[in-house]
């Protein structure tokens, strides 16, 4: 099975299924070819066209922003080295203190104002702005300052030092350029015109219906793109996407469940996986109760059944992460991640209720189908306990996200999808983060963090890396229950899909046979 054989190959390579006339940009496919509309399918509807309120990952919005903006860098997803775009250099020569990027000369916006090191200073500068309300801030606050030194250099100054940030850069919106004067003009005029240096411009943006997109005639990259437009859709529901692939409704789709890639691969249609280790997990908040006592934690998360839960929401098709790497991983350590003991679980919440501090939360779910039915089973199975009370509360996108961002919940689908392991496990879990969402401050958990960020060698990070996964399994921030799959299903006429970050596709690249 494709499964068994990304499993095997995780940090080693992408994984496709093989099947289907869709390859990915192989040898075999000929050389690329100009013309035609790619029809594509993202998970979330975005609430502006402002790079700053996008998302780069296979779950988000990862076609439409890589088309408005096109990348300053990516990444390899066998190597994770990183591969220069429109910069051609960012560097360090002390130890991730201080970066230099370097641009191409005379990149140009659509509007044909220059994209250059003042419009990234002003990009990077925002993106720290927590009004901004971006996700990106967990990436941008690292940077202290950064000072134009010519039209295709910036120099930029760290909080502290990361000789592993361009990672952080890839996997979010400080990859995207757009034109400060554009920004400036405010929200509603620049989704109405978002002026970026992408492959691709906007044409309409229906609202809950389609963005449609054309040919950047001035890109630098010529001839590139090979497609005259895109058209993008958002369908949230996996058995939709995977009806709109198999009848022949798109082209190119992102796909978050392993069942649903099964039924892809039954119907002659590719994919391709990205490797990675962590996953997602049911984030407990321990800023409040009832999760700021560590026993309601562990208790919880004794209490639940994962092979239950992976039955209920994925039909037994899931992974579950019982260690945060898998074993073909450099980093990995033989701590499990999870434990199944009723009998302790119910002991815990008597104790608590014992205490007048009996269990009760809410778990906030998105809309989709997956995080409804996981509430729900996760729901069902605290049933049988006394002394705990779950309850479910579905929201759409735009206010989990605010809710998230202003700490405003329970209990909330997290994530730390690890490829290499400093950029998420930090921005997830260390002390300072802006991104550390359940709120854990553990002491000897950021310091093995940072250890892991500085280390200067390979059995220094292993190191590092084995004492974070001892003390997320002791300190319970969540609960582990899916290892993701960032998929990408390809049309049997679609051709070049080129992957960078988590399942970030290269629109420039695609092209129609």
């Amino acid at each position: 099975m494709a499964a068994a054989v990304c499993t095997a190959a995780m940090f080693l390579a992408a994984c496709g299924s093989g099947s289907g006339g869709g390859d990915g940009g192989s040898a075999d496919a000929g050389e690329p070819v100009s013309g035609g509309v790619a029809r594509v399918l993202q998970t979330g509807e975005p609430r502006s066209l402002d790079p700053a309120a996008l998302s780069n990952t296979w779950a988000h919005q990862p076609v439409l922003a890589n088309a408005l903006y096109g990348t300053l860098m990516i990444n390899d997803l066998d190597t994770f080295e990183i591969e220069y775009k429109m910069a051609t250099d960012f560097s360090s020569t002390d130890g991730g203190s201080t970066f230099t990027l370097k641009l191409r000369p005379d990149l140009k916006f659509s509007d044909g104002t220059p994209l250059d090191a003042a419009a990234v200073k002003f990009n990077w500068d925002r993106l720290r702005d927590p009004a901004l309300g971006s996700t990106t801030i967990r990436q941008a606050v690292q940077i202290a300052q950064s000072e134009v030194v010519d039209p295709t250099t910036l120099r930029v100054t760290m909080t502290a030092p990361n000789p592993h940030f361009a990672q952080a850069i890839v996997a979010g919106a400080l990859n995207w350029i757009a034109s400060p004067a554009a920004l400036q003009q405010g929200q509603a005029a620049f989704d109405e015109n978002p002026i970026g240096a992408g492959p691709f411009t906007l044409v309409d943006w229906k609202r809950q219906d389609s963005i449609e997109l054309q040919r950047n005639p001035g890109y630098w990259d010529a001839p590139k793109p090979y497609l005259d437009g895109i058209t993008i859709r958002t369908v949230s529901d996996t058995n939709q996407r995977v009806n709109t692939m198999t009848t022949g409704g798109a082209d190119l789709a992102s796909e978050t469940n392993w069942e649903s890639l099964n039924k892809i691969e039954a119907a002659g249609y590719s994919y391709e996986v990205v490797p990675t280790g962590g996953g997602q997990f049911m984030g407990m908040n321990v800023r409040r109760a009832p999760f700021d006592d560590e026993r309601a934690r562990r208790a919880v998360s004794l209490a639940v059944d994962l092979d239950a839960i992976n039955v209920a929401v994925y039909n037994g098709a899931g992974e579950i992460p019982r260690t945060l790497f898998e074993e073909g991983s450099p980093y990995y350590a033989d701590v499990a991640l999870d434990r199944h003991d009723p009998e302790e679980a119910q002991r815990l919440f008597d104790e608590l209720a014992a205490e007048g501090k009996p269990v009760s939360f809410s778990f906030m779910s998105y809309p989709t189908t997956e995080s409804k039915t996981l509430g729900e089973a996760l729901q069902a199975q605290l049933s049988a306990y006394d002394n705990v009370e779950a309850k479910v509360e579905v929201v759409d996108y735009a206010a989990a996200t605010a809710r998230t961002g202003a700490r405003d919940f329970d209990m909330v689908i997290s994530s730390a999808v690890v490829q290499d392991p400093d950029y998420a496990l930090w921005m997830a879990f260390h002390a300072q983060s802006p991104g550390n969402f359940t709120g854990i401050q553990d002491q000897q958990l950021s310091e093995a963090l940072d250890a892991g960020r500085s280390a200067q060698s390979a059995e220094e990070r292993t190191a590092a890396y084995e004492i974070v996964q001892q003390r997320l399994a002791e300190v319970t921030p969540g609960i582990w229950y899916y290892r993701a799959v960032p998929a990408i299903v390809s049309g049997k006429k679609l051709h070049g899909v080129v992957l960078y970050t988590l399942g970030s596709p290269l629109p420039e690249e695609l092209w129609i046979a």
